[in-house]
């Protein structure tokens, strides 16, 4: 399965003060307060949550502030160069994660000095992120979720190949199989990510191939 980034120890050193053009990889978007003590729950953007256990030093992105600089809240390389203008991103907010735990398909995360439902409330909408040159490396037949942000699918099942869409978001929410979200003619359409439907992945091209059960695309297509 794939992953957006995984939070393991890398070989890259990790700056101390990453400066607003540096690139990111996001790892959680914290949607809520969860218990009295500070906690957060966010929505997972990495396959690996156990490896939260292994990073202590986070950071926190105002995604929000990109609204209407055209950058996503992924790294897209295809349509952005990758890395995070000055004026689309207010400075990273370093945090030191002190407990994780999982929580109804997501996670919960509760980090130094923030000890109250109303210092969690002022973290509500934040995204958890790394450094992009801090990621841990992949083995070769595995891929970043993040970098399947903005990449087209093709349903290559079909005689002649069919342009589903493009993916602009991954939900790991809704099952074990994770799902794409794709923006497709008609509208939103859910692809399962999964092995047995995968093709070929090929980042540079921005194309995902994937041999989709017939009817998939329209059994998941919203209702006319």
């Amino acid at each position: 399965m794939a992953d957006p980034g995984p939070t393991g120890t890398a070989s890259a050193p990790v700056p101390s003060v990453p400066s607003v053009s540096q690139e990111w990889v996001w790892l959680a978007r914290i949607l809520r307060p969860q218990g009295r003590k500070g906690e957060v729950f966010a929505n997972l953007l990495t396959d690996f949550p156990e490896k939260f256990a292994e990073r202590k030093q986070l950071w926190l992105v105002n995604a929000g502030s990109l609204k209407g600089t055209g950058f996503s809240p992924y790294i897209n390389p295809a349509k952005k160069s990758g890395a995070l203008a000055p004026e689309g991103i207010k400075t990273p907010r370093e945090v030191e994660l002190i407990h994780h735990w999982p929580h109804k398909g997501g996670i919960v995360l509760h980090f130094a000095g923030i000890d109250s439902i109303s210092a969690a409330e002022t973290l509500k909408g934040l995204t958890v992120a790394i450094p992009r040159s801090a990621r841990a490396p992949l083995a070769d037949d595995e891929v970043y979720v993040g970098d399947l942000i903005g990449c087209v699918l093709i349903d290559v099942a079909p005689a002649t190949p069919l342009l589903v869409g493009e993916i602009e978001e991954v939900d790991r929410s809704a099952g074990p199989v994770a799902l794409l979200v794709v923006n497709g003619a008609s509208g939103e359409v859910l692809i399962p990510f999964a092995k047995s439907y995968l093709r070929k992945i090929d980042l540079a091209a921005r194309r995902v191939q994937m041999a989709l059960p017939e009817g998939l695309v329209d059994l998941n297509a919203p209702a006319k």
